[in-house]
C-alpha cells in the first residue's frame, strides 16, 4: 500500500479553468450599460431632462441620490 502525505493531495488538486476574456467581455459590457443606467436614474432623472414624467422615479431613489453626494433639494 502507498501512503499519501498532504503534500501529495495537494498537488494532485485540480487546478480552476481560465475564463477567455472574449467570453467574459460581453458580460462586463452588459454590466456596464446597467451601471450606467442605474447612475442616471440615481443621479439625472429629475425635472426637465426626466425621461419618465413625475416624480415617481425621484423618490424612489431619493435616498440613493443623498448617499452618492448628488443634490436634489
Amino acid at each position: 500500500m502507498t501512503e499519501h502525505t498532504l503534500s501529495q493531495t495537494i498537488d494532485t488538486a485540480a487546478a480552476p479553468a481560465a475564463i477567455p476574456l472574449r467570453d467574459l467581455l460581453p458580460w462586463i459590457v452588459f454590466g456596464g450599460l446597467l451601471m450606467l443606467i442605474a447612475i442616471y436614474f440615481v443621479g439625472a432623472e429629475e425635472g426637465a431632462t426626466a425621461l419618465i414624467p413625475g416624480m415617481y422615479v425621484h423618490e424612489f431613489v431619493h435616498d440613493a441620490r443623498h448617499l452618492l453626494g448628488f443634490p436634489c433639494h
